[in-house]
């Protein structure tokens, strides 16, 4: 019996420490279970862990690292695109909207804000000089390979003598074109301090941007334009990324030559600015990742952006030497009176044709938008990037109507003093509805005059803006202008149609259109009207 009462006393301790062994396995599972949940949680961002972003339009190229960031740092960039003038406008006028602003450079931010303080600190993330390239054939001829002591002025000695041309973005729709305006001034002044719209002479900047032959509302929509139209052009002024990649594109026919002039460049040097002070250490975050050398790396690699992180050995792309920065404006009165002085006086005049739907599906809501669109052109945009976008002197406008058939044609000619803006107004503000929609009957009706406009006055820039609400129902078929187009191709290239998606218009005809013609459609039911007519002025 005691024999018995030892074996049961020992397989009750057996038991006993099973049990308790279970247990405490369980125990130890489920503290193991708690803390791989925390390890989960802490890379896994939280819905506070969101950085609203205004983007320049350039950083979309950034995108494909946008869930590594995520990753690295548990903050979620949520990225919205903008212009750079434009954007600095909307973080002035409607402060407290975003979080962070990411733009090419922060001079027109930094000087718009004035006393509001916008900016609460800012880091350079990369590095890209907006600079000339021209064709390797030229290059040879001229002595400019592997030349570093290529002025300005020689460039503007080219461009006086009729043997440049170029490509270069509206200065007040991207940022390019405008670091190059700004770089010209600069070293034209010929001053070691800020410059003023006055230290140089007026004629000077009137030759050097004779030579613009080719304009766009966008650096990366330069690149592809000049892709179309290289036979006819020198040279492009343009990042130095888009530069590098262009030289990579299959299509492009003649290399190009990337100058560094020897005074120096505006560089875009892409900094992350941080607006939201209570987001400061996600800003912060972000902000270490984005300067680490994987990223960095990354960067430089994919996007042909210099990096900033100097244990980043900078890549054979890149020629060695040392990048001047040119001396900018310090008040934002110089910079916007040099911008006006050259959309006014300085850059080529432009010919803008405006084919206009008043079929009678515009009617009520629809015809009052157009008209606050056009008028806004007039003048009634009082806003900075408005007066910007406003028909400038010495442009012709030809507004084309339609319904079923052309209503009417009608020219102008801008002048310095208004009068013509108000007649332009006052013709707008009357305008009527019609019948059916004959779309492309107008738009071969404006390639017609267009044609002929710029046979007699070449020295223009040609573009026409389509603006309708519906399918064509009336006059000759897509088709049918599709066959006049591609016939008389060699004399209508370069003439590029801005459709606008409105109302009931068919997304893919209106693509298929600016695909046709090399422009570009821009979406007013993602915004408005009267914006999508304002972001089309870059383009013209």
């Amino acid at each position: 019996m005691k024999f018995l009462k030892i074996i049961r006393i020992t397989l009750l301790g057996i038991l006993f420490a099973s049990l308790v062994g279970f247990f405490g396995f369980l125990a130890y599972m489920a503290m193991n279970a708690e803390n791989s949940e925390e390890t989960a949680n802490t890379s896994i961002p939280n819905s506070e862990s969101v950085l609203k972003v205004l983007a320049g339009s350039e950083l979309k190229d950034i995108e494909p690292m946008l869930e590594m960031i995520k990753s690295k740092t548990g903050v979620q960039l949520q990225m919205e695109y903008i212009g750079t003038l434009d954007g600095a406008e909307k973080l002035t006028s409607q402060p407290g909207l975003y979080d962070i602003a990411w733009f090419s450079h922060a001079k027109y931010l930094s000087l718009l804000q004035a006393d509001k303080k916008l900016i609460q600190a800012q880091e350079k993330i990369g590095i890209s000089p907006v600079i000339p390239a021209v064709k390797e054939s030229l290059a040879k001829q001229w002595g400019w390979i592997n030349n570093p002591e290529i002025a300005w002025s020689q460039i503007a000695e080219k461009v006086k003598a009729g043997q440049l041309n170029y490509a270069m973005t509206d200065p007040t729709a991207s940022n390019s074109g405008f670091s190059t305006v700004m770089s010209v001034q600069a070293a034209f002044s010929n001053k070691g301090d800020a410059i003023t719209a006055q230290d140089v002479d007026a004629e000077k900047l009137k030759i050097f941007f004779s030579g613009h032959s080719l304009t766009a509302g966008s650096s990366a929509f330069l690149s592809e334009s000049y892709l179309q139209d290289q036979a006819k052009l020198g040279g492009i002024f343009n990042y130095e990324s888009e530069l590098l990649k262009l030289n990579r594109n299959p299509l492009l026919k003649e290399k190009l030559v990337l100058i560094y002039p020897k005074e120096g460049t505006v560089t875009a040097d892409y900094p992350l600015i941080l607006l939201n002070k209570e987001k400061s250490a996600d800003y912060q975050k972000v902000v270490d990742y984005l300067k680490s050398a994987e990223f960095q790396t990354w960067m430089m690699t994919n996007t042909d952006r210099r990096p900033v992180n100097p244990a980043v050995a900078i890549g054979a792309q890149f020629p060695k030497g040392y990048l001047m920065d040119l001396p900018f404006p310090n008040n934002i009165a110089t910079v916007n009176e040099i911008l006006f002085a050259y959309l006014n006086d300085r850059r080529k005049p432009s010919h803008s044709f405006f084919v206009l739907d008043l079929s009678g599906s515009m009617q009520g809501d629809r015809i009052a938008a157009l008209k606050e669109a056009m008028t806004n052109l007039t003048g009634d945009d009082i806003s900075i990037t408005g007066r910007f976008a406003q028909f400038r002197n010495r442009e012709k406008i030809t507004i084309i109507t339609f319904s079923h058939v052309v209503m009417d044609t009608r020219e102008f000619t801008i002048d310095k003093d208004g009068v013509v803006l108000k007649e332009v107004k006052n013709y707008v503000t009357d305008l009527s509805l019609g019948g059916g929609t004959a779309i492309y009957t107008a738009l071969q009706t404006a390639y017609l005059q267009a044609e002929e406009a710029r046979k007699a006055d070449p020295n223009r820039f040609y573009s026409i803006v389509l603006m309708t609400d519906g399918e064509n129902r009336d006059g000759i078929s897509y088709e049918a202008f599709n066959e006049y187009y591609k016939k008389d191709i060699d004399y209508l290239a370069g003439i590029r149609t801005f459709p606008i998606l409105f109302g009931d218009a068919s997304p893919d005809e209106m693509q298929s259109l600016a695909a046709l013609t090399g422009g570009k459609t821009f979406d007013s039911r993602k915004s408005s009207l009267s914006q999508a007519f304002k972001q089309i002025r870059g383009y013209q």
